[in-house]
């Protein structure tokens, strides 16, 4: 048990089990199975996109542009439901993953040939896309009515009593739990944020993992704009504004270090369901939505300040390890 609870990772479940606590005591019932369900189901989109996150950051890289990714995949999915109703869904969300793939290998193609900064592509990107979506919807948004039955009613299917779309991201934790721990992809995510120098020497090619690196997060990107677009029925350039941030919230809060190198799965799903908790706890304990984005923002700077003083600690370590040998 003493090394259980040494890990980050059983804290942040102790908090948020404890913030579910506090606000049932507030609102009573909002512990019941129905509410955690929805706050589950809230949070899936934001799970999903912080284990795409999660593997760029790992690599000392950032994709800012994961919101606008997911906008434009979802609008070019809206399009296609509206001029061809017939479409199966299954197929939309094909078109709606490799739409986002394609975007994500447009971004690690700059980044690994052209070696330009990944904040400075994905800035960028973050802001074409957004003009694209503007182009191809000639400025229109795509509203409810516009929508096939079975486009909006894919993601609501209950099976054992959750949505589909929780079971979508459960079926993406599971994978990235064997992709980041059993396979050598994984594990050259890992080697790279740690050391890129070292990760070279290893056989690592440094440039085209982090180009996969912005494939996967594309790719979930992407999937994620059908996802977005069914759960929310609307299609438009303000789709999901801003919430490339929410995804590295949920990144830092979850422990993957903004450094590279350092983080788990459990942590990043655990970071997006701390800020779904809050999200649904504000407002039935009547505090203003507003809140939201303060109490995420001191969980962010407390976040970053444990990640350094847990690097600290570790060059402490390594240092007297050095000197004992020494």
């Amino acid at each position: 048990m003493s090394a259980i609870v040494k890990v980050r990772e059983f804290w942040l479940a102790v908090l948020i089990a404890a913030l579910v606590f506090a606000a049932n005591l507030r609102a009573p019932g909002f512990a019941s199975p129905s509410r955690l369900s929805g706050i589950v189901e809230d949070s899936s989109i934001l799970m999903i996109l912080a284990l795409g996150q999660m593997v760029v950051i790992l690599t000392r890289s950032i994709d800012l542009s994961m919101a606008s990714n997911l906008a434009l995949s979802g609008m070019i999915v809206a399009l296609i439901n509206q001029a061809a109703p017939g479409v199966p869904v299954p197929m939309l969300m094909v078109v709606a993953a490799f739409s986002g793939l394609l975007l994500g290998a447009l971004n690690g193609v700059f980044i690994w040939g052209l070696g330009i900064p990944a904040i400075v592509v994905t800035l960028g990107s973050l802001t074409i896309y957004r003009g694209v979506i503007f182009l191809i919807a000639g400025g229109q948004w795509v509203n409810a009515d516009a929508f096939s039955p079975s486009f909006v009613a894919f993601t609501r299917i209950e099976v054992l009593g959750l949505p589909l779309l929780v079971w979508y991201a459960v079926a993406i934790i599971l994978a990235f739990v064997v992709l980041m721990s059993r396979t050598a992809l994984g594990r050259s995510f890992y080697a790279v944020g740690v050391n890129p120098t070292a990760a070279v020497y290893a056989g690592i090619d440094v440039g085209r993992t982090t180009f996969l690196a912005f494939c996967i997060s594309g790719l979930l990107s992407g999937f994620c704009g059908y996802l977005w677009v069914s759960r929310y029925v609307i299609g438009s350039v303000e789709v999901a504004r801003g919430y490339e941030l929410t995804v590295v919230a949920a990144c830092v809060i979850g422990g993957i270090s903004i450094s590279g190198g350092v983080g788990s799965v459990a942590g990043a799903v655990l970071g997006a369901l701390f800020l779904g908790v809050i999200n649904g706890a504000l407002p039935v304990i009547n505090i203003s939505p507003f809140w939201q984005m303060a109490i995420s923002g001191a969980a962010i700077i407390l976040a970053v300040v444990l990640n350094g003083r847990g690097a600290k600690r570790s060059q402490r370590l390594i240092l007297r390890t050095a000197e004992a040998a020494a």
